[in-house]
């Protein structure tokens, strides 16, 4: 099936004509990025030359794809929208609320019998709206996308933070709150700050042991992982042109991780194979006549230092395979240094568990070159020392690579196939494990390695790396073991040794599938019922938020005072938390679980300032609320990190938190919570964070005056009667001081539709 061909012949046929534009507002050569948003630029939004990290500009995406975690409340958010469709191509994806135990079959059965309540919402919803729906077990969303919806030149937003996929078919793909998705389906400009580029420059070629998993991870390595905050990254050079499409989208996929707003690479000869190896000759043959608008200019390329705001350079003939990890992606390991590393830092030398999938790594060449290494494993008679798990990223990969006997090599060594979902990468596992707070190592091809990510427990040591080296180190069992260098002992005692990968870009017979399990939008929905019962609780309609219309925020007291790390999963955890996505008030149970309080080097602990007692800060939270007691959050740097999920907004608002004050923000959780209502501000000076005390209360002034580029004055109160004023600063524009004022974005949206 062929998705999207009017859109696409659309987009292209204007493009020209922007470009024009654009070259005679920017009166010089473009970047391929500069190309896409100039021509996505939305009807309203006058042409200029947008200065990079400072202007806000509306745009318009030709689509929006949304995962059923966040896909409730963002349609939830949408049916008060005041619209009777979307108002550009939508999808939804049923992959996050499948939780990998046994094997693919019984998971995918047992997922259908414990959420089929939100499973039928999302469908109906669906159905009503205009929105195509992708039913559990068709696969990952991001695999989905690139194998049917991505296309060169496009822009799209999605309701996950791996949305940034897509680049790897030279799309501006970001990953949004579900508010933003209801701006772009509801027919809203949709705002973003001008990225500023980041140009990586790759020559060279990778071979052997090296991998497309092995550049993003030295991506993070250089750039850490704030390091992208405000970035859109675009990759070029001779090193880009040898990386095939799944490639590219792998390195684009883990861009996420060092906070970059999204990754792309030119339109090149691998892009077109993969479009017409997944059935979409039409589109190729489109992109192929406009080739040179697809990718950056010529000059751009020759001098990068002059067009980008920072330029990489990396040799991929001299990158060695990388292991990053534990507790941060950006943590590298050269293979050759891995066990040195490993025994140096006292991490588990043992590694228990082995998963390589996922939407980062599970492409039909991410398996095969994983497969000739178990391949080799079972002839040169090795045992696995661990436990072993694979996850295909979508039906068509899992049915081409069991057609084609990939799967099969996996499981001669062990190995368990899951269902085509996200499953552990999200924390979607019911680990076997007799310790859930045992300290032990696994290894993963996945993106995200934070605390408690995986399996819920955090003394898990997760790292990183290519499915290839997964495999490997899975069959070796250690952190010390080197593939490129060290030997095995097999079952006859003799001293084996793993030769480097290999694997295939396309299938020999090609991609191939029975189920494709897509529900196109119903043509007439007039009879479609949404049904969300009052007593349910997995669903929940949503009320919508207060308006912020005093002239001062008074009496807020602390909630907790956050210290270091703290991501979206600190602020709402996944796992078994994912059941409630669609009911506000009982996911705000979660709210903080995994925050670390400043003041006791504790998880889960925080004081309640009515009582004077101490509980879980989830607790506290529903204690304020229910006395009616209004609250503020303090947190450190880039606050707020890793996954698009506006629940970590929506349960702060939920729960009384009018303000939060950090000494910076991931960009997607900054955007969310304006988005929600709440003040999102930075300390205008970071050391400013040591100033608040556990038993303080602020007052925010002048909130009635908010002002683009204007500090704002907050009034810290200690509980020995002294108070002192300090500024914090903001990064709200017009538009976005609007829905603060309204209360939420949505409320806004709403207002305008009546």
């Amino acid at each position: 099936m062929l998705f999207d061909l009017d859109l696409i012949k659309n987009v292209y046929a204007s493009f020209e004509d922007k470009l024009k534009d654009a070259r005679n507002t920017l009166n010089r050569p473009l970047t391929l990025t500069e190309k896409i948003l100039y021509s996505h630029l939305h009807k309203d939004q006058p042409i200029k030359e947008f200065k990079r990290g400072e202007d806000y500009v509306n745009f318009a995406p030709d689509r929006v794809a949304m995962q059923d975690a966040t896909a409730q409340m963002a349609l939830l958010q949408f049916m008060n929208a005041g619209r009777n469709k979307v108002a550009v191509p939508s999808t939804v994806h049923c992959d996050h609320l499948i939780q990998a135990q046994v094997g693919a079959e019984k998971d995918l059965s047992t997922a259908w019998n414990q959420n089929s309540e939100v499973f039928e919402f999302l469908k109906s919803v669906s159905k009503k709206y205009g929105i195509g729906f992708w039913e559990p077990g068709a696969g990952i969303i991001h695999q989905v996308v690139l194998e049917n919806y991505a296309f060169p030149g496009g822009m799209m937003i999605g309701t996950d933070s791996h949305t940034v996929n897509a680049g790897g078919l030279g799309m501006v793909a970001i990953g949004v709150g579900g508010a933003d998705a209801v701006d772009v389906m509801a027919d809203m400009p949709w705002e973003l700050k001008m990225p500023k580029l980041i140009g990586v420059k790759l020559t060279g070629k990778l071979s052997g042991w090296a991998s497309s998993k092995d550049v993003i991870l030295k991506v993070a390595e250089i750039l850490t992982a704030k390091g992208g905050t405000g970035f859109i990254l675009e990759y070029f050079g001779e090193g880009a042109n040898s990386i095939s499409c799944t490639g590219k989208g792998t390195i684009c996929n883990m861009g996420a991780e060092i906070g970059a707003t999204t990754s792309l690479f030119g339109y090149d000869n691998r892009m077109s194979d993969y479009l017409q190896n997944t059935g979409r000759e039409d589109v190729a043959e489109l992109a192929n006549q406009m080739t040179a608008n697809l990718t950056g200019d010529k000059e751009v390329y020759d001098n990068p230092d002059q067009y980008f705001d920072k330029v990489i350079e990396i040799n991929l003939s001299e990158i060695e395979p990388l292991v990053n990890g534990p507790f941060t992606p950006d943590l590298a390991h050269p293979i050759s240094k891995l066990g040195d590393n490993a025994t140096k830092n006292d991490y588990p030398l043992d590694i228990e568990v082995g998963l390589i999938g996922s939407c980062t790594n599970s492409s039909y060449e991410d398996l095969t070159r994983a497969a000739s290494i178990a391949k080799q494993a079972k002839e040169k008679k090795l045992k696995v020392k661990t436990e072993f798990m694979v996850t295909p990223g979508s039906e068509m990969i899992r049915y081409t690579t069991e057609r084609d006997g990939v799967l099969k090599y996996f499981e001669d060594i062990g190995g368990v196939v899951l269902a085509n979902a996200c499953g552990p990468c999200i924390g979607q596992w019911k680990r076997h494990t007799d310790d859930p707070e045992r300290k032990n190592t696994i290894l993963t091809s996945f993106n995200r390695n934070f605390a408690k990510r995986n399996d819920g427990n955090p003394n898990t040591h997760g790292f990183v790396s290519s499915p290839e080296l997964v495999t490997a180190l899975t069959i070796g069992g250690t952190l010390t073991f080197n593939p490129m260098k060290d030997s095995l002992i097999n079952e006859d005692g003799e001293e084996v040794y793993l030769d480097p990968p290999t694997g295939e870009e396309f299938p020999q017979q090609g991609f191939d599938l029975k189920e494709m399990g897509f529900i196109p939008p119903a043509k007439d929905s007039s009879d479609v019922e949404i049904v969300v019962k009052e007593d349910s609780n997995r669903l929940q309609l949503l009320e919508p938020f207060p308006a912020n219309n005093e002239k001062d925020i008074k009496d807020l007291k602390l909630l907790i005072k956050a210290k270091g790390k703290c991501t979206t999963d600190h602020i709402s955890m996944a796992g078994p938390w994912l059941r409630f996505r669609g009911h506000l008030d009982n996911i705000s149970d979660n709210l903080l679980q995994g925050a670390v309080n400043e003041f006791h080097n504790k998880a889960n602990y925080t004081k309640n300032q009515v009582n004077g007692e101490y509980d879980k800060t989830p607790g506290v939270a529903r204690a304020y609320k229910e006395a009616g007691v209004q609250s503020f959050i303090i947190g450190d740097e880039n606050y707020g990190e890793g996954s698009s999920r506006e629940h970590a907004a929506m349960e702060p608002r939920h729960m009384g938190v009018r303000v939060v004050i950090v000494r910076s923000f991931a960009r997607i959780h900054e955007t969310n919570l304006k988005k929600q209502g709440i003040l999102a501000l930075t300390f205008a000076n970071p050391a400013d964070y040591d100033k608040i005390k556990e038993d303080d209360t602020i007052n925010v002034l002048d909130i009635d005056k908010l002002a683009p580029g204007k500090d704002v004055t907050v009034v810290i109160n200690h509980k020995d009667g002294a108070t002192e004023k300090i500024m914090a600063k903001h990064t709200y524009s017009p538009v976005q001081i609007e829905w603060f004022h309204a209360g939420s974005a949505l409320n806004l949206i709403r207002k305008q539709n009546q």
